[in-house]
């Protein structure tokens, strides 16, 4: 009964701003909630703020007693929505699949795939000395066991 209350104010609040989106939500025996989201224009405290304020108004601390958590993915959490995907269009990933790591430049997040490009030093096709090759690859959502941004200083 707890939970269905917690998850019908967090579904309402998600809908209020549909910028933002649910990573995850868990509720423990204890009440304690814990509740990760993220932003297409990424997530600020006050969004965290207003998740929190949305469900923890709206439950009466008399009946249920609870503790509540909401903050964002992190920076060096992995990729697990491809609306994460959209909004980190242009910037560098590790992608890992089932038999390879790549790690390029995020140009294109489809409904379906990704693209990722990097350049890559080869040697000449004749003569000596190498070139430099661009190379890209679409890889299916599915195929996509981790995703990470990387992230440069």
């Amino acid at each position: 009964m707890f939970k269905n209350t917690v998850t019908e104010l967090l579904e309402a609040a998600l809908l209020e701003r549909p910028d933002l989106f649910l990573i995850d939500f868990s509720l423990n025996s204890e009440n304690h909630i814990k509740i990760i989201v993220d932003g297409d224009n990424g997530l600020l405290v006050e969004d965290c703020m207003f998740i929190s304020r949305a469900i923890e108004n709206n439950i009466d601390r008399e009946e249920n007693d609870f503790s509540l958590e909401v903050m964002s993915a992190g920076a060096a959490s992995p990729l697990t929505h491809k609306r994460q995907y959209k909004k980190n269009l242009k910037r560098t990933l590790s992608v890992r699949t089932s038999s390879e790591e790549i790690e390029g430049t995020l140009t294109e997040a489809t409904e379906d795939n990704i693209k990722l490009e990097w350049k890559v030093r080869e040697p000449k096709p004749v003569g000596k000395g190498k070139v430099t090759v661009k190379k890209e690859i679409n890889i299916p959502y599915e195929n996509i066991v981790e995703a990470k941004v990387m992230i440069k200083f």
